[in-house]
């Protein structure tokens, strides 16, 4: 049975459990490159392979961009 989240504001889904870590992976985000806000609390790095995805999560990915 799929997870239903909010990933940047809009409709995702995922086919099974995953940890925030697994979804990065399935996305091809390198986990240094950003910040991830879950329900509007900011996770530390070392805890992304510890936290499930639940139905309903919203989820904000913030990249690093540098520049100048």
């Amino acid at each position: 049975m799929p997870i239903h989240i909010t990933l940047n504001g809009k409709p995702h889904a995922v086919e099974h459990r995953m940890d925030i870590l697994s979804l990065l992976e399935t996305l091809k985000v390198p986990p240094a490159s950003v910040v991830v806000e879950r329900n509007r609390n900011i996770l530390h790095r070392d805890m992304f392979d510890r936290i499930v995805l639940k139905d309903g999560d919203e989820l904000e990915l913030i990249r690093f961009v540098g520049g100048g």
